[in-house]
C-alpha cells in the first residue's frame, strides 16, 4: 500500500477493507515508524493491483488531493472541460474548499461530489438520510457500489441486489452508478439493462402526489418567487396528467429546482445560450450546463440555439451603421 503512515494509524483490532469491501483484513500488530502491519485475511477474494482500500474508523493523514492529482486536474482536466470532480474520502467541509482553492477561477465551472466514505457516513444507516438532506436541498444524490456486485460473474443479479437498487430508488435517490459490474465485470451492458428495468418498475409504483405534498411541507414559508413557480408546475403538471414539463432556463438552476418536487412526468430543460461579446468576439455559452443537468432525475437537458462555444466576428466600430 502506498500509504506511508499506514502502521502509525493503525492498531491491533482495526480493519482494513478492501475492493469495495470484498476483502476484509484484521489487524493484530503494527511496527513502529512505517513498520510492518500484519493482519488475518477474514475471506477470500481476488485482489487486483490499484484497487480501493479504506480504513473505517481510522482518521488517516492524507491531503484531499494529492500532487499527481492535482496535476491532472489542472493540466488535463480544466483544459479538456470536466464538469464534476468525485472525491473520495471527504472528511469535512473545509475538504472541499481546498479543492475548490485548486482550481481557483474554474471553480465556477467545475461541481464537486462528495464520496462519503468516513465512519460516520455509514451507508446502510444512513443512506435515507442523507438522500432526504440533499433532496431537500435540491442538490443531486448518486448512490453507488456493489448494487449488482455478483453481476461481475454472473448473469443475472441476486434478489437482494435487486432490492438494493429497487430501495435506491424508493428513497428518491437521483442516480444509481454502477462500478466493478461495468468497469470490470463479464456483462457490463446486460448490468446497465438490468438495472434500468428494475429503476423503471419501481419508479411506475410510484405515488408522486404523496411525495409532492411530503416536500411541500418542509420548504419554509414565504417560497422564494422561482421555487414558488417551480412548485406549482409540478402541482399543475400532476393534475393535469401532463406528459411533459419544459423548463426554459438559462444556468439550469430554474429546471433542477423543478426536479426537486419529483414530478410525475419527464422534465425538458431547455438551456438557452448566453450570447456575450469580449472586444470583437461574440461567445455563444458551451454545454456544460446541459452536461451536468444529466445527473437530476427524471431531467432532459437540451441546449437550444447553435453549436456550443461557437465564435462570430463583428464588423470594426467604423463600419457600425444606424438603422
Amino acid at each position: 500500500m502506498s500509504y506511508k503512515k499506514l502502521s502509525v494509524d493503525l492498531k491491533p483490532g482495526n480493519t482494513i477493507l478492501c475492493t469495495d469491501g470484498t476483502i476484509t483484513l484484521t489487524i493484530f500488530s503494527c511496527g513502529p515508524n512505517g513498520g510492518t502491519v500484519r493482519f488475518h485475511c477474514e475471506n477470500t477474494g481476488m485482489l487486483r493491483e490499484r484497487k480501493n482500500v479504506n480504513l473505517p474508523g481510522v482518521v488517516v493523514d492524507l491531503p484531499t488531493l494529492t500532487d499527481k492529482e492535482k496535476e491532472d486536474i489542472l493540466e488535463w482536466g480544466v483544459p479538456n472541460n470536466i464538469d464534476m470532480i468525485a472525491l473520495s474520502f471527504v472528511r469535512k467541509g473545509s475538504d472541499l474548499v481546498n479543492v475548490r482553492n485548486v482550481l481557483g477561477p474554474h471553480a465556477k465551472r467545475i461541481q464537486l461530489m462528495s464520496k462519503v466514505e468516513n465512519q460516520e457516513g455509514k451507508i446502510f444507516l444512513a443512506q435515507n438520510m442523507m438522500i432526504y438532506k440533499c433532496n431537500l436541498a435540491g442538490k443531486p444524490v448518486v448512490t453507488a457500489t456493489q448494487m449488482l456486485e455478483s453481476m461481475i460473474k454472473s448473469p443475472r443479479p441476486t434478489r437482494t441486489e435487486a432490492t438494493d437498487v429497487a430501495n435506491a430508488v424508493l428513497d428518491e435517490t437521483d442516480c444509481i452508478m454502477l462500478s466493478g459490474e461495468s468497469a470490470a465485470g463479464a456483462y457490463p451492458e446486460l448490468s446497465a439493462r438490468i438495472m434500468a428495468c428494475v429503476c423503471i418498475e419501481v419508479e411506475s409504483s410510484l405515488d408522486y402526489g404523496a411525495i409532492f405534498k411530503s416536500m411541500i411541507k418542509l420548504i419554509p414559508l414565504p417560497m422564494s418567487p422561482l421555487e414558488s413557480l417551480a412548485s406549482s408546475a409540478v402541482r399543475t403538471a400532476n393534475k393535469s396528467k401532463a406528459k411533459l414539463i419544459v423548463v426554459m432556463t438559462r444556468g439550469g438552476s430554474t429546471a433542477k429546482l423543478v426536479v426537486k418536487y419529483r414530478s410525475a412526468v419527464p422534465i425538458l430543460s431547455v438551456v438557452v445560450p448566453i450570447l456575450t461579446m469580449d472586444s470583437f468576439d461574440w461567445l455563444i455559452s458551451d454545454e456544460t450546463p446541459v452536461r451536468q443537468s444529466l445527473v437530476y432525475r427524471g431531467l432532459i437537458p437540451v441546449l437550444a440555439g447553435g453549436p456550443p462555444r461557437r465564435r462570430m466576428r463583428s464588423r470594426p466600430r467604423s463600419s457600425w451603421r444606424a438603422h
